[in-house]
């Protein structure tokens, strides 16, 4: 059985492509210039008319401080409703000092706190 090639990256994968470049007030010619490939194939892998090769969407998550992950599908959910968690508290937990327990902040992603 011959497996099937995606025609495009799924929505929800392109939409936070996109969300985490505009966080970061980074045009699509930016993020282009820090990975190495033109703004036009940056906007088709935003609209899912380009699908990137791996190692550049590997290049592209990580540039944008994100990573591909394999999970368990039957914990898809779990998962998903982890990163939306910390998403969307990240902002109040911030303001009142706390943090969830399941995931550390930007300074403390070594053990010893560096």
């Amino acid at each position: 059985m011959k497996p099937t090639r995606l025609d495009r990256l799924p929505e929800q994968l392109r939409q936070e492509l996109r969300k985490a470049r505009r966080e970061r007030g980074w045009s699509q010619l930016e993020l282009g210039r820090r990975i190495g490939i033109p703004q036009g194939h940056v906007s088709g892998i935003e609209t899912g008319k380009v699908v990137p090769r791996f190692d550049t969407l590997l290049d592209l998550v990580r540039v944008l401080d994100r990573d591909l992950i394999l999970v368990p599908r039957a914990l898809v959910p779990a998962v998903q409703a982890l990163a939306r968690d910390y998403q969307e508290g990240r902002e109040a937990r911030l303001e009142a000092g706390t943090r969830p327990l399941y995931a550390a902040e930007e300074s403390e992603g070594e053990p010893d706190g560096r």
